[in-house]
This record gives structure tokens, sequence and C-alpha cells, in this order.
């Protein structure tokens, strides 16, 4: 039966008739939206992330971090042209309302216009950071983009230019969208909503955490916004933005992408294998048919035994299940006699017994331990930027200690040696905290090219190593990096080390693992156990190699 394997990043609906599906598990799932049977599937070559029907529903774009977008026809899914001009991954596409055309964003820094041809149209540039979104101004042939470089910018399609810039202060701005009139809405990190107009800009506080996706309804003139607050909210736009209800999303919704089926129904992508629906007038939810995915997303061994957590928030040892959590989880830390874990709901949970020890108000990203005056500790990285530290007690008692500001953005990878504490964030800035004082020593904002994916402590003497978007391994002595060249020609999504800092390995979304040996200053290894991204890297001591977790669903061994 056709289903999803991993996560749906994006989902797209066309007149109560067919739903579309994108996954991480690289599909495009095209499915009947009465029944909510899959018709037809096709696969791109990596992250299938975001879906768009034509406005006739007669085609079908899918994007994809293989660095393509791709058309096909509806229903049959037959492949009509590949957009494949972008250096980066293509984050969405969108059909223009009345033209055969399409403008792709990519983590290129560009916004790219195809005809159904695939013949590239323009190219508009300027952007200095990822672009996340664009859309079509609906009456003009114009494109609204928004990048992480904090600005939102219009360009002409008669013209080939820049036609205006709004600088959004340096925040990041992942969605925007666009109502006939030209009003824009933008939903940046800080959980607030940019209103753009004629007569200039208004923000609305509306979410305790960023805001991931914003879907505006013509029709209804209703904005829906999505947040990792775990809400979705409705506003009606008939007047200024004024609330119009609001829902808690299950733990299995993924806030990234929601669209309308009809004027009461949303879809809405999900970890599991299969979208959600929600209906607005009686505010509820239908998961039906969802099953649980077998992605890995965290991978550690802990008294012998291997621990893998993932989207369907299920703990295994050595492969056999043992601790339902209920929520797709991103780590798992051994911390004395517990090991946590947490994940999109925000919660830090027991791996081992399932307890819940404590809610945060955003996603949970990663965690490492030590140790501060003989006491376990932990500090768990925040998609907010805190990292929160929590102490173990002898007696298995977990306590809150502090709350660190570690970044502005999302905390991707923490680590810990020799009294630091090494953060790196998604706005690629690296900062260095005392485990005695918690307190800030260092900070480097411009410490990668892109995005930062990960790090690990190189031995235990306070050296790190950290990974990019920008394809290089970072090896840090005090707070001064070497910059390598890898193997990688995909985003590198995870680093992990040997415990005395000699080897040190990477695995990419693409399913690449390298391992880079200090000593030597040599790949010693590279290979790609799998199609799949990897994603999660751990150093098993007792066998002298490195498990990469993949979200296929299997651990795989890896010697250096």
């Amino acid at each position: 039966m056709m289903r999803h394997r991993g996560p749906i990043s994006g989902v797209a609906a066309f007149n109560d008739m067919y739903v579309a599906t994108a996954g991480y598990d690289n599909q495009l799932i095209l499915w009947e939206a009465p029944t909510k049977s899959p018709i037809a599937r096709v696969t791109h070559d990596h992250l299938a992330n975001q879906a768009a029907f034509s406005p006739d529903g007669r085609f079908l774009l899918s994007s994809s971090s293989d660095y393509t977008a791709r058309l096909w026809t509806v229903p049959d899914l037959k492949l009509v042209a590949v957009l494949a001009d972008q250096r980066d991954d293509v984050e969405m596409s969108v059909f223009h309302p009345h033209k055969e055309l399409i403008a792709t964003a990519s983590r290129d820094h560009n916004v790219r216009v195809y005809d159904f041809t695939g013949a590239l149209k323009a190219v508009f540039t300027g952007h200095t950071a990822d672009v996340i979104s664009a859309e079509w101004d609906a009456q003009r042939d114009e494109l609204i983009s928004s990048s992480d470089d904090g600005t939102i910018k219009r360009w002409s399609l008669r013209t080939g230019g820049l036609i205006s810039e709004i600088d959004l202060q340096g925040v990041e701005t992942d969605t925007v969208a666009i109502t006939r009139d030209g009003t824009i809405y933008a939903g940046n990190d800080d959980g607030e909503i940019i209103t753009v107009h004629a007569s200039g800009t208004s923000t609305e506080p509306a979410h305790e955490a960023g805001i991931k996706r914003l879907v505006y309804n013509a029709a209804l003139r209703i904005l829906v916004s999505l947040s990792y607050d775990r809400t979705l909210r409705l506003w009606d736009t008939r007047d200024g933005l004024t609330p119009a209800g609001s829902s808690s999303l299950p733990s299995d919704i993924w806030p990234r992408s929601c669209a309308f089926l009809n004027e009461s129904t949303l879809i809405f992508a999900t970890f599991g294998s299969s979208y959600a629906t929600y209906d607005i007038p009686s505010d509820t939810w239908n998961l039906d048919g969802i099953e649980a995915t077998p992605g890995v997303n965290a991978v550690a061994t802990v008294d012998g035994r291997t621990l893998t957590i993932g989207d369907a928030g299920l703990l295994w040892s050595d492969g056999v299940p043992h601790t339902e959590v209920g929520s797709l989880c991103n780590f798992l830390v051994q911390v004395g006699d517990r090991v946590l874990t947490g994940g999109q709901m925000g919660v830090v949970f027991d791996a081992l017994t399932g307890e819940v020890l404590y809610r945060h108000r955003s996603p949970l990203n990663c965690g490492a331990a030590f140790e501060r005056d003989g006491i376990p500790h932990v500090v768990l990285g925040a998609y907010t930027g805190e990292g929160l530290v929590f102490s173990v007690r002898s007696d298995g008692t977990v306590v809150h200690e502090a709350t660190l500001e570690l970044h502005e953005n999302a905390v991707k990878g923490v680590a810990a040696s020799g009294g630091r504490i090494f953060a790196v964030s998604a706005d690629a800035a690296a900062a260095w905290f005392s485990t005695d004082t918690l307190e800030l020593q260092h900070r480097a904002d411009a410490a990668h090219d892109k995005i930062a994916n990960g790090c690990a402590a190189l031995g235990a003497l306070g050296s790190f190593a950290s990974v990019s978007r920008d394809l290089k391994l970072r090896l840090w002595e005090g707070y001064t990096a070497t910059t390598l060249d890898t193997p990688h020609d995909h985003s590198i999504k995870c680093v992990a080390a040997s415990d005395d800092g000699l080897l040190v390995a990477t695995g990419a979304y693409n399913g690449l693992v390298a391992v880079y040996n200090t000593a030597s200053r040599t790949w010693s290894a590279v290979q790609r156990p799998t199609t799949a991204g990897i994603s999660s890297l751990h150093w098993d001591a007792t066998a002298d190699r490195f498990l990469a977790g993949s979200y296929d669903g299997t651990v795989y061994s890896i010697t250096g």
C-alpha cells in the first residue's frame, strides 16, 4: 500500500478532489480526497519539501532538497518538466495564478521563474540568505519572497528586477501570504504576523514561538497561522487582523504545512504515514489512517544496549519496543541513571519510563550531558534559542536549574567538554558557556557560512566540532576554528566524535557518511549506506564504531 515512511513536510489540496503530500521519505503521493485513498506515487532523489496544485488542477508541483522542482500531470503523475537550475534545496514552488509560469524559492538565495516546459525565464538575485517562501501577486506579474536575511522583497517579472524591499529588522521570516488587494502577511521567528499594506506595516503578536506557515483563503478572507508553540490560529482579515478561532495541535501534526481542502476543512502535514484533517466549525481533528513511521532521529548506547527513538515517539532497545512517549523525539542523552528525550511537543521525557519531567514552550532539538559540582547535569537546546539546564540528583529527581539564552534562533546542536557548553544555531552562530557559572564566555555570530546543524565534543579538554549547510567541518580550539572541506555535496545534518576526538563522523541528508581522522588529517572512510537521510550519529565506544540513524528506520554501523 502506498503510504509515507517518513514525516510529511508539505501538503496541498484541489477542490475537495485531490490531496498531495510531500515527505522526508522522498515521496510525492497523490490522494483521492473523499476516500483518503492514495492513487499515485513518485519519488525525488532527496527530501520532498512541498507540493502545489495548478489553479486548474491539471498539474502538480513538487519541491525537493535534490535541488529541483518537478512538474507532474494529475492524476497519473507523469513527469512534464524538471526545474533544475537551483544550487541548493528548493523549499517551495508556486504556480502563477493566470499564466503557465512557476516560481521557485531556493536556499541558494535566489528566486527563479520557469515556464511549463522547464525553460528558465528569470532569476531574481538580491537576498543574502536562504529564500524560504515565495508567492505571486495575483493582480500583477510580481513575486513576493521571504528569506532568512530578515527581508521581504517584491520582484517584477516585466522588468526582471527588484521593486521594493521590506526590512524586518533581521528577524527571520519563513512564510508569506498575499491577498487579492496586495496586502502581504509575513510570519516571523518571534511569533509575530507582520501586515504590509499601502500605508505601512503593523505587527500582531500572534504566537509564543516562531510561525512556520501562513495560509490565506481569499473567498473566506481568513488567514491561518501555524506555530511551533503547537497551535493554529484563524484570523479574520476584513478589518485588520481579528482572532477568529484557535486550536491546539495534536502530537502527530507538523506545523510546517497546511491547506484548505474546502471552506470548512484544513489538511495538515504530519509525522505519520498520511495527512490529517481539521474541521473548523466543530474544532475537530481527524487522524484516521495515520500510522507511525519508522524513522530514527536519535541513537545511543546505554549500559550495553542500543537505544533508538524517532518520529513515532517509540523507544526501541536492541530492536525491541521499550517505551512509548507519544511524540516525535529528536535526541537521547544519558544523565546519571536517566535517559532523557524530547522533541516537537517541547516535553522532556525519561525515555526509559515515559515519565514527563518538564514542559517547554517550543520544540526541543538536542542535548548534552556534563557534570557540575559532582552532580550530573544536562543542557537541552530549544527551537526558540534557549538552553534548558537540569540536574539529576542521586535519588533520580530532575531539577530545572536554569534557562540559558544560548542563541536568538533555533539551537541545532549542543555539546559539553572541558568545563564548557558549546552550542550552534540556525542563524549560523556559535556560543560558549561555562558549565560552572552557566554564564556566556564567548559568542561568534558568523561562525558558519550557513545554518549550523550540529556539533560534538572532541575529547575532554574543551575542543569541539561543528557542521553546517555550507558543507564544511569545523574543528574548534578555543574560539578559533579550522575549516575543512568535506566529501559531502548535500547539506550535512549531524556530527559525532570518538571519545578521544581522533575520529569525527559527519552524516548528510542524502545518506552519505564520512569519517575524518584528526591525526592523519584525512577522510579515512566515505560511504553511503542508504539513500535516505542520516538523522543522527553516535560513537559506540564498546565496539569502536559510529552508529548512524536514518530516516529509513535503520541504524548503520560505520567504522573509521
